[in-house]
């Protein structure tokens, strides 16, 4: 099946050009057209094969969770004219990304095992153990780095180091745990729990809104509710549909994207598992079946439903 490694196209009125991790990005003045690309990144590193169906499965749940969110927060989106694409407001994306946690998973849970008790200033209980519910949800924020690694920083030194001011910051807090709490009651009616997730945010005219993908796979961890339990118990690993188990096939491979590691092999039936998680992820969050892609250039249809709407 075609996957779309990127894009490469022209529009009228066109002012400017980006190419993120996974995402390409055409600006027009205050807007912006992003396209969701079947790239995919872990570790902070685009690996080296694209998967089949991502873009347009994350593009879709977004879509769908930023509109059943947008009555708690404002977000950036004005259109979705095309199963990869999203267009909106060309926000002042805050330099930090709020990422959220209701339990012990993840990074996390790697520096939990590892010995550390205070992540980005906050306080982790003794005695948790993997995919643990913490007391309640705490923000562990990171940088927003566009080379490189993101890394772990604390309320207080965002506020030093004045990266966001503290009014904007208060708001950013109050707009996570809000939407924290509506993803996880989405995902509790779909048999999920949300684990952790991060919101990205940014400013357009003086107004903050929630900008990029919203509790996707890439962004969010979900575990199913009805073996959560049973699992934890038993001490058994939580069956998971997020990115993590990307994560955790590199680093079972020898790959955590540092200096000197390479990416393993990517053989078509791991790209064919990969995507099979992904189509599985949409299903169970959306309630219905991923349609077959319909026959044609998948690049000439992204380019003719962008340019009707720009019309």
């Amino acid at each position: 099946m075609t996957a779309i490694k990127e894009t490469n196209f022209k529009f009228k009125g066109q002012t400017d050009f980006y190419r993120g991790k996974v995402r390409d990005v055409y600006y027009f003045g205050d807007r912006m057209v992003m396209v969701a690309t079947d790239r995919i990144s872990a570790f902070d590193v685009v690996l080296p094969r694209a998967i089949p169906d991502k873009g347009r499965v994350l593009n879709q749940i977004a879509a769908l969770n930023l509109d059943a969110t947008k009555q708690l927060v404002p977000n950036w989106v004005m259109a979705t004219p095309d199963p990869n694409v999203t267009i909106g407001f060309h926000c002042k994306t805050f330099p930090v990304e709020m990422v959220v946690r209701g339990y012990l998973a993840g990074h996390a849970g790697r520096e939990y095992r590892a010995g550390k008790r205070l992540l980005c200033g906050v306080p982790l209980p003794e005695g948790l153990k993997e995919n643990d519910a913490l007391p309640s949800p705490i923000i562990t924020p990171t940088t927003k780095a566009h080379v490189g690694h993101d890394e772990d920083i604390s309320r207080e030194e965002i506020l030093r180091r004045k990266l966001v001011t503290e009014a904007d910051y208060t708001v950013l807090e109050k707009y996570t745990l809000t939407l924290f709490k509506k993803g996880s009651e989405l995902a509790a009616s779909r048999g999920l729990i949300l684990v952790d997730t991060k919101y990205e945010f940014g400013k357009h005219n003086g107004t903050i809104y929630l900008i990029d993908e919203v509790h996707t796979p890439d962004y969010s961890r979900y575990i199913y509710d009805d073996e959560y339990a049973s699992r934890q118990r038993s001490r058994e690993p939580q069956k998971q549909l997020s990115k993590e188990f990307v994560r955790q096939w590199l680093i079972e491979n020898g790959f955590q994207g540092k200096e000197g590691q390479r990416v393993p092999e990517m053989t078509d039936d791991i790209v064919n598992s990969i995507a099979s998680r992904y189509r599985e992820l949409y299903e169970q969050m959306t309630g219905t079946k991923l349609t077959e892609q319909e026959s044609g250039d998948i690049l000439e249809r992204i380019e003719v439903n962008i340019v009707n709407y720009l019309n």
